[in-house]
């Protein structure tokens, strides 16, 4: 399982929430539909809600309030992957993005082993501009963010 954190800001009847788009040479070029809320697995014996921060802060390099989160429910991606979520008011820069790294080789078969980032870029979108860009199944979590605020 995966757990996650959705920042958001309402204003004057506008929802924006901050998406994470996935780094590597695989998602470069993709756009509608691979981007999601900031996540990661959920290691054993870990309280998933703390992952979610830990990950959020990990991926973005942002710190999210304490108190005030929403439960956003589960939700089941195409992989499988079990992934819950928090929502969480508040504002970032996305122009701040400093996120974590992983390794792998590239391009395949070279043997070169380059670094690239966990989250290539982070966006602030409408409700309506993130329902194109998310994952299908976290769309979900947008539904469940308006019933809740």
């Amino acid at each position: 399982m995966s757990a996650g954190l959705l920042l958001f800001r309402a204003d004057g009847g506008r929802t924006d929430v901050l998406l994470a788009h996935p780094g590597g040479p695989f998602w470069s070029k993709r756009d509608e539909g691979v981007w999601t809320v900031p996540k990661g697995i959920v290691e054993a014996g870990e309280d998933p809600a703390a992952t979610a921060a830990r990950e959020f802060h990990e991926e973005t390099g942002f710190r999210v309030p304490e108190t005030g989160w929403i439960s956003l429910g589960t939700v089941v991606q195409r992989s499988g992957k079990t992934v819950h979520a928090w929502a969480v008011s508040g504002d970032a820069d996305a122009l701040q993005l400093s996120s974590n790294t992983f390794s792998m080789e590239w391009p395949p078969r070279s043997g070169v082993i380059a670094e690239f980032p966990e989250i290539d870029r982070v966006e602030w979108f409408t409700i309506d501009e993130a329902r194109r860009k998310l994952n299908p199944a976290q769309v979900e979590f947008l539904d469940r963010l308006i019933a809740n605020i």
